[in-house]
């Protein structure tokens, strides 16, 4: 199907999104009157369909990159109606800045993370783009545990929080939810096993070793993905 093009004043009828990008949405069992972050809204996709999950108190969509900002006001703008615009913060704020400026605050976190995009590899033989992600493959870890870290800190007590990218590396989807488990006592995994029984039929899913993780992988009549998606909940402390 082709893309809508983007007309100031009109909403779109549809949005083009791998249906795998809908896990984490639905992972985070949205409720009506909820105060929501999405730390790494662009390009708007998941915040839609966030909205049509529920409707928030409070929908705060955060991106750094000036450039993907200008694309999520784009998407907003062409799919949210009127009703619905006055719930909704659009920031530019370095996401791991985020959790210290509004601790405490929201009921539910996505960390939807830049990663290596092995989706892209899918569609694109550009040996300049698979030596950069060759080479973030070894700094984004540490960006994507800071993220998480942020989110925790702006998480209150008995929230949950959903961890999604795109990639299939190990070391940023199971070892980075691994290290934020052996690090912060207050966050414990949400097993989330139940999703992938309930979609088996739509998606094929890789092992992760984890309860609170799921991988789905692209195979032949079930291409979505590459989709990892890790579930936490923060524990109220004494």
């Amino acid at each position: 199907m082709p893309s809508e093009r983007h007309q100031i004043g009109n909403l779109k009828k549809y949005y083009l999104l791998n249906a795998a990008s809908l896990i984490p949405v639905l992972a985070l069992e949205l409720r009506d009157g909820e105060k929501v972050l999405d730390l790494c809204a662009a390009p708007g996709g998941k915040s839609v369909a966030m909205l049509q999950c529920a409707y928030p108190g409070y929908l705060h969509c955060n991106e750094y990159d000036s450039l993907r900002l200008r694309w999520l006001r784009q998407t907003l703008e062409s799919f949210i109606p009127q009703p619905l615009v006055n719930v909704i913060k659009v920031s530019e704020l370095d996401g791991r800045e985020v959790g210290d400026a509004q601790p405490e605050k929201f009921d539910k976190v996505l960390v939807d993370a830049p990663c290596s995009n092995d989706r892209s590899w899918l569609f694109s033989s550009d040996s300049q783009k698979a030596a950069c992600r060759i080479s973030q493959r070894r700094n984004l870890p540490v960006l994507q545990i800071e993220l998480i870290r942020s989110a925790v800190k702006a998480l209150r007590p008995g929230g949950l929080l959903v961890y999604s990218t795109c990639t299939l590396s190990k070391a940023e989807n199971q070892d980075v939810i691994n290290e934020i488990l052996n690090s912060h006592s207050n966050m414990t995994p949400v097993d989330i096993k139940e999703m992938a029984r309930t979609c088996s039929q739509d998606f094929t899913f890789a092992p992760t070793g984890q309860e609170c993780g799921l991988l789905v992988i692209p195979e032949r009549g079930k291409a979505w993905g590459p989709m990892y998606v890790a579930k936490l909940k923060k524990s109220w402390t004494i």
